[in-house]
């Protein structure tokens, strides 16, 4: 592996703090793999359920990372795919150095008060999950993702992470200036050249060039201009990348520093976990480095800014929520654990449940933006019944009242396969499919089948072998 890591990469790292070429070489030969998840807080709530879960990825034992409250490095990576708890949203599997995020946000925002957060480049979705885990009850978080398909996963993932102050959308950057001093925090995990994963995925070695960081600096920049407008005075943003390039970590932060009114926040590091600061030279502005030779987790950069200068936000519009029927609403309440502050709110026929951080923004977020996901989505309300969404079971909010099918593993695989698991029950009609006590989703039981409401989108193509 060290001969296919790039001549010019490495001597364009020479004098940089942390860098050591001998071992850098080393690691990256050695190509260990190492991996990591982050357990959902909304779902993992107990010590016997943490250890239940962690005792299912590995006999041999999780251990913490020490950079984030539910982050584990398991000793060998199991099949994820063929895990209902990875399914039931039970943990979000991401590479630990991009876990310390949860560090800066800690240091720089107060997560007692309720938040607007922006996660501006946020597919597949681990720093999503990580800064919903983060935020209070009354808070929100606007994740984005340019590219449908990606904004596509991006949805799944939060479907299964199961909260509702989430809203998902689909645009560029540029787009949220509309939003003038909207955002209290904003995190923009840069699209980068990569170099920070060529350990982890070595094909990446070959689309690495000069130039491509070159690029990649310009798009940066391009990106932090187009999103700064949207954060309020006083607000805080968050710059990373997984790249090992200065071109597109530290003078990124003197451009910033240069061309915008913000003030570099230095945060302070525990020295057992060897991540290096870095202060630029132009304008003393302080990231920090993550080196694989240094640390367990791949090649990652982040630093924070607070914004000094500040936009008139614009008002929110007033927020009409389209009641339900009385016959609706006679449908639809049996299935939810609605606390009393939410709300209902119809959108093409079908019952969305929005907290009131969600609700009384919807309004303008959706004049401003192209939204793909907002709070929980309940479902389609009929003359008879409710026909559930995916959404609803995969969050917190579904009833503890309705009935329930238990699967064991194996049946919970052919579930997920959108197979019938051929399990008995006295059961009839509409029920959550769990395993271990973790919703997995729908089911409809007839007297002589089961009809499964697994998503097609999301179901298990691999054929179940060895159970």
């Amino acid at each position: 592996m060290s001969s296919q890591l790039p001549a010019a990469l490495l001597d364009s790292l020479a004098g940089l703090p942390g860098y050591n070429r001998e071992t850098f070489e080393q690691v990256h030969a050695a190509a260990e793999k190492i991996t990591s998840l982050r357990l959902n807080p909304n779902k993992i709530k107990t010590p016997e359920r943490t250890a239940a879960v962690l005792q299912s990825l590995s006999a041999t034992g999780a251990t913490p990372v020490p950079w984030s409250r539910d982050g584990y490095y398991l000793p060998e990576r199991p099949s994820f795919t063929f895990d209902p708890y990875f399914h039931a949203g039970a943990y979000y599997v991401q590479e630990a150095s991009s876990m310390f995020l949860e560090q800066m946000v800690r240091a720089t925002v107060d997560l007692t008060q309720p938040l607007k957060v922006l996660d501006l480049c946020a597919s597949p979705g681990g720093k999503s999950t990580l800064l919903q885990s983060l935020i209070s009850r009354d808070s929100l978080l606007v994740a984005n993702e340019v590219i449908k398909p990606r904004a596509a996963l991006l949805t799944d993932n939060l479907t299964k992470w199961g909260a509702a102050n989430v809203v998902v959308s689909n645009n560029d950057p540029r787009d949220f200036s509309r939003l003038p001093g909207y955002f209290d925090l904003a995190v923009v995990d840069a699209p980068c050249s990569g170099s920070g994963l060529f350990r982890r995925d070595p094909e990446l070695v070959e689309e690495w060039s000069p130039e491509n960081v070159t690029l990649c600096s310009q798009r940066q920049q391009r990106i932090m201009a187009d999103v700064l407008p949207s954060v309020k005075e006083g607000g805080v943003v968050i710059y990373s990348t997984c790249s090992f390039s200065a071109e597109e970590d530290e003078a990124i932060l003197d451009w910033l520093a240069d061309h915008f009114e913000l003030e570099n926040i230095p945060v302070t590091l525990n020295p057992e976990w060897n991540i290096v600061a870095t202060v630029t030279h132009k304008r003393n502005c302080t990231g920090y480095r993550f080196y694989p030779d240094r640390l367990k987790g791949e090649g990652f950069f982040i630093a924070a800014f607070r914004k000094r200068s500040s936009e008139t936000p614009r008002k929110p519009k007033q927020h009409k929520s389209t009641a339900l029927t009385a016959r609706q609403q006679e449908v639809i309440t049996p299935w939810i654990n609605m606390p009393d502050d939410y709300q209902y709110f119809m959108h093409q026929e079908e019952v969305l449940i929005l907290p009131p951080s969600v609700a009384a923004e919807i309004p303008l977020l959706r004049q401003q933006l192209y939204i793909r996901k907002a709070g929980v989505k309940a479902g389609h309300p009929s003359a008879k019944e409710l026909i559930p969404d995916h959404q609803l079971a995969a969050s917190t909010l579904v009833s503890d009242e309705l009935p329930v099918v238990s699967l064991d593993l194996r049946q919970a695989l052919q579930y997920l396969r959108k197979e019938d698991p051929g399990m008995s029950t006295r059961v009839r009609g509409w029920a959550l499919v769990r395993y271990e006590d973790m919703n997995l989703g729908w089911a409809k039981i007839l007297p002589n089948r089961m009809n499964n409401y697994y998503p097609k989108e999301l179901r298990i193509l691999k054929e179940i072998t060895g159970l």
